[in-house]
């Protein structure tokens, strides 16, 4: 570890949710010391679930971190990407537990991005309705808001996410160390989430990313740092208040509803999480302001901003005949559509966002002054 990285204070950050309630920590040099799992459950067995890209990398150190606190610590190696968020690799994670006789105290380790984080919380809370989990994000996307939060799912081919659970992590290890291995592409990926939560919730936030952008994507471990944290901070906030996304939650969704549509219209793993979700802010600018939330200032302010980030602005097509119906038909299949009226998560002012719903020829305009 360089000397800045470990001059770095450890932050913790708390998700309040009365008997679920758990921690946020976050520093560098975290995920393989033992003491950073002192309160997580002590089991005959703990199984980390991982991908062929970070195994490698990482999970032998997890092992040895974990080789005190578990008499058995095993390891299920996923492939890796979206496209692979499915029953079928789900079924590896069961296989993995059933055959090596794992009982319902078992600790599963998610060490990896937004789809092992997912995927894995939720295999625990499926098997045996339900053992904890830890939530080992190595991606900055996962580590400001995948990770953090209990959401967890897999995809179908008709919709992204929309099989899954709200269920909690024990722990999440926010170990920015890791964060010097991503590739640009996954970096840029993971400042969308973190920009979104300038526009919905703290226009200050806003301001610091746009004084710090270029450190961010140069790496820069002060500025990482600060952002991981304040996303935290926000996201702990609002789930905190609305776990369930009953309401508030759902302004977390900022630029999802077109970033989902771009990501199942494509083909998952073709664009981004994070590559969709930054298009779908600017989309969702441009939707706020046709409705008179936000002014063309503002709308222009967001867009230079997401593609400072090095994330793209202009959307694909996903029918050359009727490209925005196809959007269109995909939002109706999102999570937050109601009775079939989609709805979007807009910005009426720097630093506040509200939930609603939009004429289609309006999204049919946004769509088509929006794609290439």
């Amino acid at each position: 570890m360089d000397a800045t990285l470990s001059a770095l204070p450890t932050a913790q950050v708390q998700i309040a949710l009365g008997e679920r309630s758990y921690p946020i920590a976050i520093g560098a040099g975290l995920f393989d010391r033992p003491d950073t799992y002192a309160a997580v459950p002590k089991a005959a067995a703990a199984l980390i679930v991982t991908n062929t890209l970070l195994a490698p990398l990482y999970a032998q150190r997890l092992q040895q971190a974990l080789a005190g606190r578990y008499a058995a610590v095993h390891t299920v190696v996923l492939p890796d990407g979206e496209a692979y968020k499915t029953w079928e690799t789900l079924n590896l994670i069961f296989d993995a537990l059933l055959s090596r006789g794992c009982d319902r105290k078992t600790v599963l380790f998610a060490l990896g991005g937004g789809v092992v984080g997912d995927i894995t919380g939720f295999a625990a809370a499926s098997y045996m309705r339900g053992v904890p989990f830890v939530q080992v994000p190595t991606t900055l996307l996962a580590q400001v808001d995948s990770s953090v939060g209990g959401k967890t799912a897999i995809n179908h081919p008709l919709g992204k996410n929309m099989v899954g659970a709200f269920y909690q992590p024990q722990l999440v290890v926010c170990d920015l160390d890791v964060l010097r291995t991503l590739p640009p592409r996954e970096l840029s990926a993971g400042l969308a989430e973190v920009i979104k939560y300038g526009p919905i919730a703290d226009a200050a936030f806003l301001d610091w990313i746009e004084a710090h952008v270029d450190a961010l994507r140069a790496g820069d471990p002060a500025a990482l740092a600060h952002a991981v944290q304040r996303s935290c901070e926000i996201k702990a906030d609002v789930v905190g208040q609305d776990e369930r996304e009953g309401g508030l939650r759902a302004i977390l969704n900022f630029g999802h509803t077109f970033g989902h549509a771009i990501e199942a219209g494509m083909g998952y793993g073709a664009w981004l999480h994070g590559e969709g979700v930054g298009c779908g802010m600017v989309m969702a600018a441009r939707l706020s302001q046709r409705l008179g939330l936000l002014d063309a200032g503002q709308v222009e302010r967001l867009t230079r901003l997401v593609e400072r980030a090095g994330l793209p602005t202009v959307g694909p097509i996903l029918d050359a005949a009727d490209n925005p119906g196809r959007y269109l038909e995909l939002m109706r299949v999102d999570k937050k559509a109601e009775a079939g009226e989609i709805k979007f998560v807009l910005i009426d002012g720097i630093g506040r966002a509200v939930v609603r719903g939009a004429p289609d020829a309006l999204v049919r305009e946004v769509v088509d002054a929006s794609c290439a």
